[in-house]
């Protein structure tokens, strides 16, 4: 494997988690509104947690791409967008 097609294949590991890193904040502030860490930050962190679920999924299951890991991977972003706009104390 040369080193542009492993910088491929890591690139199409994480793209999921990058993907729901640009999407989550913006949703998150159509359902819930604004407030809260400023976008920037929430992207970062939605980041950071997305490529950490996929690798747990990895190490968990033996391989990637499974329907269970990209699940995890929208729950959990999901709930540290609600976590970052303080969904709880919102009626």
């Amino acid at each position: 494997m040369t080193v542009w097609q492993l910088t491929l294949h890591l690139f199409n590991f994480v793209l999921p988690a990058l993907a729901m890193a640009l999407l989550m904040p913006w949703a998150g502030r159509w359902v819930m509104g604004v407030g809260g860490t400023p976008v920037k930050r929430r992207m970062l962190v939605h980041a950071v947690v997305g490529v950490l679920v996929l690798v747990a999924g990895l190490v968990l299951q033996g391989n990637d791409g499974k329907m269970s890991t990209y699940m995890a991977l929208v729950l959990v972003t999901a709930t540290a967008e609600w976590w970052m706009l303080r969904g709880w104390t919102r009626s």
